[in-house]
């Protein structure tokens, strides 16, 4: 056990080391929601009323319905991003190193996904912060939309945040798991991130893209994404949903089980001298 703890942390803080010395990483993070937040949010206040909906209590503006689904698409893009330097450690083999340690491989996949997971926590609460500040910092609401968030939903928000980010992050881990050259995953995560950031609630309620189509709705619904977002939502207000919570602990598994099925060098290496 002491054993695990100890290589738990360092995987953990390896991961952090390389976030601090990577700051363009960071500001990425947060240019990304911060550009939905401030340029698109404007544009469609207008056009994209949002009414009473669960779980709020009242009418909202546009651009505090957007808040849970950028905090989602910041998971997202760093579950991604995290398992893109895995698919760096295949090639250039330190994650043949850990592997080579009496811990089973599960661990180790567990232990480099909640190190990402930890790094999209930090990027959160920065994004947060930024969002909140024309509350508290007069003059700068002109562009920069003050966002009201309850304080207990920000209190409550972590646990949510751990278990969103896991299953993102296994979604990418399973990508990156299956995929043996760098500039195909590039191609692969285009191709994953936008329709799963599109076609959710992060954006648009789905009653509202039902409007437009019941076959896009239908696919909303279906989106882990989708469920992700509304995991958070509700945590912010906090009101719970169940429902969201058994699909995203659920597709978060399913993903971890095909990384840890498919990120087995033995097995691509005999695959790789079958083909050859």
């Amino acid at each position: 056990m002491t054993h695990m703890l100890r290589a738990f942390g360092g995987i953990i803080h390896r991961e952090l080391l390389r976030f601090v010395h990577q700051r363009e990483r960071f500001f990425a993070a947060l240019v990304r929601p911060l550009v939905w937040l401030i340029v698109f949010a404007a544009g469609f206040r207008a056009a994209l009323g949002v009414s009473i909906i669960e779980p709020y209590q009242t009418y909202i503006t546009y651009e505090v319905y957007i808040v849970p689904g950028l905090i989602g698409m910041i998971q997202l893009f760093n579950g991604m991003q995290s398992s893109l330097s895995m698919v760096y450690d295949q090639e250039m083999g330190s994650m043949r190193v850990l592997l080579t340690t009496p811990l089973p491989r599960w661990y180790l996949l567990l232990s480099k996904l909640c190190a990402g997971v930890a790094v999209s926590i930090v990027q959160v609460y920065a994004f947060l912060l930024i969002a909140m500040l024309p509350n508290f910092v007069p003059g700068i609401d002109d562009f920069l939309p003050g966002i009201d968030l309850p304080a207990s939903g920000m209190l409550l928000l972590p646990p949510t945040l751990i278990v969103t980010g896991l299953m993102l992050g296994a979604l990418g881990m399973a990508l990156a798991s299956m995929i043996r050259q760098l500039e195909n995953f590039a191609g692969v995560m285009n191709f994953v991130i936008f329709p799963m950031f599109f076609l959710s609630s992060a954006l648009y309620p789905i009653w509202k893209m039902r409007e437009s189509s019941t076959v896009l709705a239908t696919i909303c619904e279906w989106n882990p994404f989708t469920h992700a977002v509304e995991l958070i939502r509700f945590t912010l207000y906090g009101e719970p949903n169940l429902f969201a919570l058994f699909v995203v602990c659920a597709t978060g598994l399913a993903f971890f089980l095909a990384a840890n099925w498919s990120y087995d060098p033995a097995r691509r290496f005999r695959a790789g001298r079958t083909s050859a």
